[in-house]
């Protein structure tokens, strides 16, 4: 099971288009689990190796470089989320499967 998180301002929205994102991959035979958590929080996730993957919300791009270095450092991937993949629609849930494929 690949364990993914989305990195946000709050984890509003971010929950909502992890539970679809991961809903999908899913149904596409895909075992994943994705959570969504604030910056700090994912900071130090991202330290402490929890995740295969973390995503980096449209809306926290300025923390992306700080969090892609800790991702680095514990060999891990840290990617920036267009905002095309951050709509909790059909079509951005689809572009947010695919990145997080893509990502892996």
């Amino acid at each position: 099971m690949v364990k993914a998180l989305i990195v946000c301002a709050a984890g509003m929205s971010s929950s909502l288009i992890a539970k679809k994102t991961a809903a999908l991959l899913n149904e596409q035979g895909f075992a994943i689990e994705m959570d969504a958590v604030s910056v700090p929080e994912g900071k130090k996730l991202i330290q402490d190796a929890v995740y295969d993957l973390y995503l980096v919300s449209p809306q926290t791009k300025m923390n992306y470089k700080q969090l892609a270095d800790e991702g680095a450092k514990v060999g891990k991937p840290v990617v920036q989320i267009p905002p095309q993949a951050y709509i909790p629609i059909p079509m951005g849930i689809e572009k947010m499967a695919t990145l997080v494929k893509e990502s892996l």
